[in-house]
């Protein structure tokens, strides 16, 4: 080890002006052996500056050269792993840990006792050392020039000491003396030696010839002495006069202590004094006007609720500690009992306007039965909106009072609106049925309110539904007309009533009545909730909340289970306490609308579809408002409902097509539910333009027509007197017109599938119609193509014996102009029979056999032209002549 840190000295640290103090061979904590030296060095200027150095050995193992360096101060913390074992490991805390194993535990301590002294003599900033024996530690550091800092090799660190310029310069005037200096060290050691006892010498006679001068100066120590005496005896005496004036200024400074904190006291008593008297003195005007004041009056009403605020604000006074030791503060137990007065009064006062403002709402009933309004609550909301701050008092001083009021607000209000909604719901069930003499019975209505329910009554019958017949829509409606044919099983047949029974008149009323409704009830729910709101100062917000929760009561005693003892609602409880209260008064609005939507679907199956887009509209209108009020949320439940009649309608349409029995005696046409979807969808469309539910009605549409497909297949399999290739070609062609004219986007599909299935059953009656109206000559060619197929040359075809040149002339001979013209007239009559009058496809039909007619003739000739060349073999009739025959065959019929 000694060699290496030799070369290393010599090698690395001597050319960068350092000396190694301490070496020692270590590698990486569990890496591969590729040992390394971690040296510690000093650097030979000043200042000194201590490092770490990392030497690596090269890869050539020829030289050593260094790697890294940290400076001494960078080192926070040595771990030496264990104090007592020997351990070979330890770690050294620079910017990051650097964790190594030594060679051996010797090298390990000392290398870190070295850094120990290092640190000692050159760092301000202490290394943290642990796990170390406090034996590798000195406990001090030797100061002066000859301090030494040994390493484990017992080579001092500090064997060099650098002179300064002075002694540098006295040691070569030495050296300059004495010329064997250099060549001869211990002569020139003993003539030192000698020189520095003649000093001694000289030194030693020196101090006794001052020996005088000493005795003089002990004199003058002990003159000195007695001085310094006197002055501590002055001293004394000064002291002891001091003490009596501090005892006189400290008695003084108690006294003043005292008269300050007595005005202290007085300021702090004059200071609370004041509160009491200007937050808790309540004027004599206000006490007069919350015992007596006029709750009538706008200035009464005005007056209370100042009074109010100034009671309030006494009352809210927060005492401090000590105040309900004072007199002052027994006032306010008087405003709790004035306050308690106030209350009772204010609440029994607007009990009383409650029940008066109910009254008189009652009494202006009959004024509004006639037409289809809903009576106006503003007035009755203008007068109540005065006393809203009254409430606001209320509600932050008695919350009970004021719970009891709004139990009874809604008592009240519940059983006026009752009345006045199920007495314009009557109105509006009577004016939707028609029913005469209406302004008789509602000029009695307030008065014989059961006169409106019997008239409704009367409407659904003892079985609870509408019949069908003749004389029971007399009895609806004074709009009946005596040209209504009976009732059929039609797709639209939805009440028991047929469409021809209700006429597009009685839907448009029945849609102006069902708008009318919505939008009477629309703007009452509006202006009770924001009544509501600002009356009982309730909080209105976006998403409040919109289910019940178990802690409501709407028939009971208290609003919520949580805050029947008094305490204010927190926000969320105030807004749901909106929506309670809206669900009391309003309890009435939904089974009645209900009943309406009922009763206009017995009444006509198509009112569905009038009320799914007027409910739609509305309740997209109530959700933009208040996705979570009470309006949206009756509204929407609704419609629920009208959305299950619309597809109950549907359903039963598609039932009823399943029902349809086709007559066995008479041809089939257009199916009566394919000519009633084009009905429904032309009134669907009207409808359903521009409506928010449109994705429901293209549901429909595609439930419906897929039914349509189904059973105009299945009647076509069915029927007997009419071919299955007409009704379908008729029914489709009418489906694929009614969808061409329509031009509904989600159908376009399936008008595309009615197309095909029009053409392809159009050329499959075509052909079976026509059929082989030349079936000899037909048969004849037959027989041509089979011997061609089995290998005979076409131009050798005539020399058989069955197909030659005679044969042919023979059949052709049995096939004159005047025969074909008359088949082709047999076959129009034919077709005649077939086809419908309504959907008018005879002219197609007919153009089509003839088109397949030329189509065969060509054919024929093609034939002979190949297999009977220059034969000078022609037909009996041209083309020509078939387009004449079918020309004057269609134009005699």
């Amino acid at each position: 080890m000694t060699a290496i840190k030799h070369a290393l000295q010599r090698d690395i640290f001597t050319p960068n002006d350092e000396r190694l103090l301490s070496i020692v061979n270590v590698c990486k904590a569990g890496k591969k052996k590729k040992n390394c030296f971690l040296c510690a060095t000093v650097t030979t200027e000043r200042p000194v500056q201590v490092k770490v150095v990392k030497v690596k050995k090269s890869d050539k193992g020829d030289f050593y050269k260094r790697q890294i360096a940290w400076a001494l101060r960078d080192l926070a913390v040595v771990d030496a792993k264990d104090a007592i074992k020997e351990n070979p490991e330890f770690d050294l805390h620079f910017e990051k840990i650097y964790k190594w194993v030594a060679s051996s535990t010797a090298e390990k301590n000392a290398f870190i006792s070295c850094i120990w002294k290092l640190n000692q003599r050159y760092l301000r900033k202490k290394i943290d050392f642990v796990n170390v024996s406090s034996q590798l530690l000195e406990e001090s550091v030797p100061s002066g020039e000859n301090q030494s800092v040994t390493g484990g090799d017992e080579e001092s660190v500090d064997e060099y000491q650098e002179l300064n310029a002075r002694e540098e310069q006295d040691i070569e005037i030495m050296m300059e003396g004495c010329e064997y200096a250099i060549s001869n060290a211990e002569a020139f050691a003993e003539k030192l030696s000698r020189e520095l006892q003649v000093l001694d010498g000289a030194n030693i006679q020196s101090i006794m010839a001052s020996e005088k001068q000493v005795n003089i100066l002990m004199k003058l120590l002990d003159e000195a002495l007695k001085e310094v005496d006197q002055i501590e005896l002055k001293l004394s005496s000064y002291e002891e006069m001091l003490q009596s004036v501090k005892e006189q200024m400290d008695q003084i400074s108690e006294s003043n202590h005292l008269i300050h904190l007595s005005n202290t006291n007085n300021v702090k008593l004059l200071s609370e004094i004041e509160f009491l008297v200007n937050h808790m003195d309540l004027a004599k005007g206000h006490i007069k006007a919350l015992q007596q004041g006029d709750l009538t009056s706008s200035h009464g009403i005005e007056a209370c609720t100042n009074a109010a605020d100034a009671l309030l604000q006494c009352m809210n006074v927060a005492l401090r500690p000590g105040h309900d030791m004072l007199l002052a503060s027994a006032a306010q137990k008087q405003f709790s009992e004035l306050r308690e007065l106030f209350a009772k009064r204010l609440a029994n006062h607007l009990n009383n306007v409650f029940v008066q403002q109910g009254h008189d709402q009652s009494s202006n009933l009959a004024q509004h039965s006639i037409e289809l309004t809903l009576p106006n609550h503003h007035p009755l909301h203008r007068d109540l909106l005065r006393y809203a701050k009254l409430m606001e008092w209320l509600k932050s001083t008695d919350y009970a009072i004021y719970e009891g009021l709004t139990r009874n607000y809604m008592d009240y209000l519940s059983r006026l609106y009752e009345r006045e909604i199920k007495d314009f719901f009557e109105v509006a069930k009577i004016k939707m049925t028609g029913t005469t003499k209406e302004s008789k019975k509602f000029a009695t209505l307030p008065r014989k309110e059961s006169a409106v329910k019997q008239e409704t009554e009367s409407l659904h019958g003892s079985s609870g539904k509408l019949t069908g017949s003749t004389s029971s829509l007399n009895k609806l409606s004074v709009q009946s007309s005596g040209n209504r044919r009976s009732q059929s099983s039609s797709l639209l047949d939805m009440g028991n009533m047929s469409t021809s029974d209700l006429d597009v008149a009685d839907r448009t009323k029945f849609d102006k009545i069902f708008e009318q409704v919505l939008s009477e009830l629309e703007p009452l729910c509006l202006a009770e909730q924001d009544f509501i709101s600002k009356f009982f100062k309730l909080q209105q917000h976006q998403s409040m909340s919109g289910t019940m929760t178990e802690a409501e009561d709407l028939d009971g005693v208290t609003l919520s289970r949580q805050h029947n003892s008094g305490t204010p609602l927190p926000v969320s409880s105030e807004r749901d306490m909106i929506r309670q209260m809206m669900i009391k008064i309003f309890r009435c609005i939904e089974p009645d609308l209900s009943s309406l939507i009922a009763l206009g679907d017995k009444i006509d199956s198509f009112n569905s579809l009038y009320m799914l887009v007027k409910m739609s509209h509305h309740v997209w209108t109530a959700q933009n408002v208040d996705p979570a009020s009470f309006l949206s949320t009756t509204l929407g439940n609704v419609l629920v409902t009208v959305k299950r009649n619309f597809d109950k309608c549907i359903s039963n349409q598609i039932r009823q097509m399943e029902e349809v029995k086709i007559s066995k005696k008479s041809k089939v046409g257009i199916l009566p539910f394919v000519a009633e979807f084009e009905e429904f969808a032309g009134l669907a469309e009207s409808i359903f333009k521009n409506a928010e539910r449109r994705g429901d009605l293209d549901k429909a549409y595609t439930k419906l027509i897929r039914g349509v497909f189904v059973n105009v297949e299945k009647v076509a399999n069915e029927s007997q007197k009419t071919p299955r290739d007409v009704v379908m070609m008729e029914n489709f062609h009418h489906i694929f017109a009614t969808l061409s004219r329509l031009k509904i986007s989600c159908l376009e599909a399936e008008k595309k599938e009615a197309k095909q299935k029009y053409t392809d059953h159009l050329q499959s009656y075509v052909i079976y119609s026509l059929g082989q109206p030349l079936e000899k000559l037909n048969h004849f060619f037959e027989g041509v193509e089979a011997r061609v197929a089995q290998g005979i040359r076409e131009e050798e075809v005539s020399y058989q014996l069955a197909f030659n040149k005679q044969e042919l002339r023979k059949v052709i001979k049995e096939y004159p102009g005047k025969e074909v013209k008359k088949g082709l007239d047999n076959l129009y009559k034919k077709v005649d029979k077939h086809l419908c009058e309504e959907e008018n496809l005879l002219q197609v039909v007919w153009h089509s056999m003839q088109d397949e007619f030329i189509r065969q003739y060509k054919h024929f000739e093609g034939l002979i032209a190949r297999c009977y060349p220059g034969s000078g073999i022609t037909m009996e009739f041209t083309i020509q002549d078939i387009l004449d025959y079918c020309s004057s065959i269609a134009q005699s019929h």
